[in-house]
């Protein structure tokens, strides 16, 4: 019972980071940098996003520019877009498969079937988090670079943005829930291997007929 509810725990962390994965990839502020001027009034807010740049005026006013070139964008940007995605779908997927191995559940079959289906989802959810800690931290790696970067001017630096830290939250529950799932399955399968089946030998009906006579009895 313990288990189940530590696996239902271990499931709800992992929707948490897969909706929090999906909204990461598709916010715009990666990267924040404020330009307040003379006045405050004319104070923009500029937002960079691995697919869109946006531009937020204090009068209320907000416009996006899509990212169309690939190859235009840096490297960074680029492996963030694609590690991103990867940590999305490998998400789904571990909950597709997780929701059939899980013991609250009654899919999968047998618990070696159910077994074998929460270790695979749990190995999705670590991939995913993986996926997903490695752009958040070479984005940040890169702002942070640029920011103590004396050559650059100020108005071209930026700071991490909320979808950064997102990136960073959500990589964290699909790594605890992918090791919660992981470790639950390999303390079953660790008790078979410890305390086996007993397996009840018969004698067969030959050797009892046989023991029936004794040498005695032939003279």
């Amino acid at each position: 019972m313990a288990s189940a509810s530590l696996q239902f725990f271990a499931f709800i962390l992992a929707l948490f980071g897969a909706f929090g994965d999906i909204a990461a990839t598709l916010l715009p502020n990666w990267k924040v940098n404020a330009d307040v001027g003379s006045n405050i009034i004319t104070a923009i807010t500029q937002m960079q996003g691995l697919w869109m740049d946006c531009t937020w005026y204090s009068t209320g006013m907000f416009s996006c520019t899509l990212k169309y070139s690939i190859l235009s964008l840096p490297v960074y940007i680029q492996a963030a877009r694609t590690t991103m995605v990867l940590s999305c779908i490998l998400s789904a997927f571990g909950i597709c498969i997780t929701t059939v191995g899980m013991k609250c559940t009654r899919l999968g079959g047998d618990s070696d079937s159910k077994s074998h289906a929460c270790f695979a989802g749990g190995l999705c959810f670590i991939l995913a988090g993986i996926f997903g800690l490695v752009p958040t931290s070479w984005y940040t790696r890169e702002i942070i670079s640029n920011f103590l970067d004396q050559t650059i001017p100020e108005s071209s630096k930026h700071e991490p943005g909320g979808a950064v830290y997102t990136g960073f939250i959500s990589a964290g529950f699909l790594l605890t829930a992918g090791v919660i799932f992981c470790t639950s399955c390999l303390k079953r399968q660790q008790g078979a291997w410890i305390y086996p089946p007993k397996q009840h030998h018969f004698p067969s009906t030959e050797q009892e007929s046989n023991a029936g006579y004794n040498l005695k009895d032939y003279v």
